[in-house]
């Protein structure tokens, strides 16, 4: 059986030819990148065209890697970033360009909604969080939010509000763009926090939509991940170079299916992820919520389970930031040149080269501290004024302590959310370690030691999200159980287990790195008012 998964992320799309038989392998992929065009408004948006053309080449270009014909696929779904909004015509043309997760334009709209009332919790109306709490067990605390980002567009673009038919994510878009389908699938519809979760009530909240003053009419149909959303019209498939109708599953978000991915199946089992974000997530068969910290239970894409997910805004994105900024502005520091001339030459990738570089250094980072917050934060406190920094330079610091602290940062954030969950839910002792940071073995024993867990990784871990997909298409091609399918498909490949020799500097480290936010959160509203 071979199915095709569009990974479709903040910056790149990773387009998977999986084969799926007795294992499930990754028979070939490519990837293609896509412009995010942030402004000083706060602005996080991207380009439909350029989503479009990113999976047209990738999808072609996995037939020139294998000998597998279009017309074994079986089937194709999309795992996507989720919480950005496309607006879209009657016949699925976007009216403007989709706006990120990132995108809070809207802080103004969330402030007269959210920051009114006599009483508050985290700075917003304790009754109106009340209201979504009983509905959903979550609630808008964000002006990243994805209803703020309609809000704005209603109050800035009202020619283009009039003209909105259905307001949809960006996987679900995509699957319409493909199936000429216009639908949402719930785990995008839950991170409106619009839809009501209760058992015999699922479905869009009218009282929800009420209080936010949401026209139920921009309102798409649902389906579950798991449903088939249509089959692939001839103009797609033309695009793509596939057959037309191959069929099109709901698909969903990149959260719903990294633990079906990363093998997290049974209730409790512990997940963290370190993409351009990072997360820590505890599979559940029950719904709860923290809303102080920011954290509640996403759905999964097996129905009546849920995903506990606490998130860092820029995780990986900050170890991109190094690269760009730290190690390739003055890139020939770290290089001997009468030995070496071209670092890619002898390294896979930069990041590979700076791991190494980082493993030269002891771990604590000489002192230095970073903050992983270079976008805002969202939890364990929400702020989006907060800002990445580097705490404690001395003379005798140099560029390789800064790098080594940027991933330490991120460790030290992810310890404190998998903290915030062992508050509210039971977390597993063995974790699994995933996504593009899990390639590598620096970060993963780092992980190890600042969490004092046992860490595992899996094969393929950078595609987690869409092994996940894959399975769940697998599933209801077949008619199994995709948890089951799960438990005998993913493999463990690493294992990291905590050094006792590094816990005396870590945990110093960590306890002055968590109160580097209080210290400071005056400060980031002065400067970034």
């Amino acid at each position: 059986m071979y199915i095709i998964i569009y990974d479709f992320g903040t910056s790149s799309v990773k387009t998977c030819l999986f084969e799926i038989d007795s294992e499930i392998r990754l028979a070939a992929s490519s990837t293609a990148g896509y412009g995010l065009y942030i402004s000083d408004n706060g602005g996080a948006e991207q380009d439909t065209e350029e989503w479009w053309a990113a999976l047209c080449s990738t999808t072609r270009e996995l037939f020139r890697k294998t000998d597998v014909s279009p017309r074994q696929i079986e089937g194709m779904a999309f795992c996507s970033q989720m919480q950005g909004s496309v607006f879209v015509d009657a016949e699925g043309n976007a009216l403007r360009r989709p706006m990120n997760y990132l995108d809070q334009k809207g802080s103004k709209e969330f402030q007269e909604c959210m920051g009114s009332g006599i009483i508050k919790v985290s700075g917003c109306s304790l009754y109106k969080l009340v209201r979504n709490l009983i509905v959903n067990y979550a609630g808008s605390t964000s002006a990243k939010d994805p209803v703020w980002k309609y809000k704005w567009v209603e109050n800035n673009e009202p020619e283009i509000f009039r003209n909105i038919y259905k307001w949809l994510d960006i996987g679900d878009y995509l699957t319409s763009r493909c199936t000429g389908r216009i639908v949402r699938t719930a785990d995008s519809a839950f991170a409106t926090f619009l839809y009501d979760t209760r058992k015999g009530k699922e479905g869009w909240n009218k009282g929800l939509l009420k209080m936010y003053k949401v026209n139920p009419a921009h309102m798409p149909e649902i389906i579950d991940c798991t449903d088939l959303a249509g089959r692939l019209t001839a103009k797609a498939a033309g695009d793509l170079g596939l057959v037309e109708g191959i069929p099109v599953f709901g698909g969903g978000g990149d959260t719903t299916f990294v633990n079906i991915g990363a093998g997290c199946t049974k209730p409790g089992d512990t997940h963290i992820y370190i993409g351009t974000s990072g997360w820590v997530s505890t599979f559940l068969d029950r719904q709860t919520v923290d809303i102080q910290a920011m954290i509640t239970g996403v759905l999964s894409a097996r129905k009546n389970f849920y995903n506990y997910y606490a998130e860092l805004e820029t995780a990986g994105k900050c170890f991109e930031w190094v690269a760009d900024h730290l190690a390739l502005d003055e890139v020939g520091m770290y290089l001997d040149h009468r030995k070496i001339t071209d670092v890619e030459s002898k390294y896979l990738s930069l990041y590979d080269y700076l791991s190494e570089e980082v493993e030269k250094v002891p771990p604590g980072a000489n002192g230095v501290l970073f903050t992983p917050w270079l976008h805002g934060n969202r939890c364990p406190f929400e702020d989006s004024r907060a800002g990445g920094m580097f705490f404690n330079i001395r003379i005798g610091n140099g560029k390789r302590d800064m790098i080594r602290a940027v991933l330490e940062g991120i460790c030290y954030h992810l310890r404190w959310l998998l903290e915030c969950e062992m508050k509210k839910v039971k977390t597993s002792e063995t974790i699994r370690f995933v996504g593009g940071g899990a390639l590598s073995p620096v970060t993963g024993q780092m992980l190890s030691d600042i969490t004092g867990r046992r860490i595992e990784t899996v094969s393929n871990a950078q595609e987690v999200g869409a092994i996940g997909t894959a399975l769940v298409v697998a599933a209801g091609i077949k008619g199994t159980d995709v948890l089951e399918l799960a438990r005998r498909l993913v493999k463990v490949r690493h294992v990291y287990v905590p050094n006792p020799s590094n816990r005396d500097v870590y945990e110093r480290s960590y306890r002055v790195f968590k109160g580097l936010y209080k210290a400071n959160a005056g400060s980031f509203r002065k400067l970034n008012a």
